[in-house]
């Protein structure tokens, strides 16, 4: 074999360690393609199309009238190009805080007079790679919702740094056309005690606790989802059962959900849809 070739040979060896090794090596430029969904894959900087995205029409979800209408304003306002705000979903478990961000998402994409508007996911632990995905897109011909589903932070972790610059400051800030919404079951993002160590162990304990806490006061908008009282449940159950065509009566129906939310311990959409698919089965439907 000729020198020129061992030396190619050798050359197209040390590209593939140098890609192994770096995790930037050899990513593509971000083109956006006819889906609507995308999941972002930190890891190695690409998006993963979701050509059908799983949640329930914006109708469907009852007893969160005053939330929901709120950020359907708020996402209007920002696909029809106007000010907007980032928002923070928050609250108890099961109320349906991602079902309402998909609803209603679909809910303006299949109406007219809205720019394109496109759903990234991020998971959690890819929050260090924000600033990558804003790169990848910002000025791309549409807008965008970036997603962080059950966000929080524990001890020892600093990801939430990468999130409180995009949100609001750092010289590129957040691109014009992207917005960024998260739900979590706290308020401030952050439990108690990581907030009473920073307290206790920093030089400056109010910029410490300061530090932790306004990482909240980046979102625009909170929207508070609270644990549904029995009337509220049973309006969820007759809905959920009145749009899948179920044929129970009124009574019955109402017995078998206050038996169900008593096992389950908690009234919430989450319980209210579990039972509905329960009676769904039950008369040979699918849901």
């Amino acid at each position: 074999m000729k020198a020129k070739d061992y030396l190619s040979r050798i050359a197209d060896a040390l590209e593939t360690i140098a890609q192994s090794l770096d995790p930037a090596a050899g990513r593509r430029e971000f083109s956006l393609g006819p889906e609507n969904a995308y999941h972002w894959q930190g890891e190695n900087g690409t998006m993963l199309p979701v050509p059908k995205v799983s949640r329930v029409p914006l109708a469907m979800l009852r007893g969160i009238d005053h939330v929901r209408d709120l950020l359907l304003k708020n996402t209007e306002q920002f696909a029809r190009g106007h000010g907007a705000n980032n928002a923070l979903l928050w609250g108890a478990r099961g109320m349906g805080k991602s079902s309402l961000v998909k609803a209603i998402h679909a809910d303006i994409n299949d109406r007219d007079g809205f720019e394109r508007l496109v759903l990234i996911e991020i998971a959690r632990e890819d929050l260090e790679t924000l600033p990558q995905l804003m790169r990848a897109i910002a000025g791309q011909d549409a807008r965008f919702i970036v997603f962080c589903d059950d966000l929080s932070f524990d001890n020892g972790e600093t990801s939430y740094k990468s999130l409180k610059t995009i949100l609001d400051g750092g010289l590129e800030g957040r691109p014009y056309n992207v917005l960024f919404y998260a739900t979590s079951n706290r308020r401030h993002l952050m439990p108690r005690d990581m907030i009473e160590n920073e307290r206790s162990t920093a030089i400056n304990p109010g910029e410490a606790v300061e530090e932790k806490v306004s990482l909240s006061d980046r979102f625009g908008l909170w929207l508070g989802f609270h644990n549904s009282d029995q009337d509220t449940y049973l309006s969820m159950v007759s809905g959920y059962a009145e749009f899948y065509g179920l044929s129970i009566d009124t009574e019955t129906l109402r017995a078998r959900a206050i038996e169900w939310a008593a096992t389950r311990g908690a009234r919430s959409g989450r319980v209210a849809i579990q039972l509905v698919r329960t009676l769904a089965g039950e008369e040979g439907k699918a849901v």
